[in-house]
């Protein structure tokens, strides 16, 4: 359970980063608004993003593995628009936004892993 609430408030902190950096990237400027969207993207990301690599297989490869930053913006989207569907007030505009944001939002969530121990390579020791 621990390291659920941990992951979620990475996530939470990750997006805010990217709603301070990102133009296009914005929110109804509540703490509850960031918790819910740390939740539907950690969903998506933990369903949809598996499913979506097995798909784009051949991609990946044929990219050595740069699609899958495209593959990670995507999510963001998604995730936006989910969130956008359940009355969670964030927002990203355009596929550029998202592809910024999702980037931002990657190295923020390591850099703090790594600050705070929680990298999985870490915690199988």
């Amino acid at each position: 359970m621990r390291r659920f609430l941990v992951r979620w408030l990475v996530a939470a902190i990750a997006l805010y980063v990217a709603v301070l950096l990102v133009p296009g990237i914005s929110y109804d400027g509540s703490w509850e608004t960031l918790a819910g969207m740390a939740l539907v993207f950690g969903f998506v990301n933990a369903v949809v993003r598996p499913i979506l690599a097995i798909l784009t297989c051949p991609l990946q490869l044929l990219t050595l593995g740069l699609f899958s930053l495209v593959l990670n913006a995507a999510m963001l989207l998604l995730a936006a628009e989910l969130a956008r569907g359940l009355g969670i007030g964030f927002y990203v505009e355009s596929f550029g936004a998202a592809f910024v944001g999702a980037l931002l939002v990657g190295v923020v969530t390591l850099v703090m892993n790594g600050l705070m121990g929680t990298d999985e390579h870490h915690e199988r020791r």
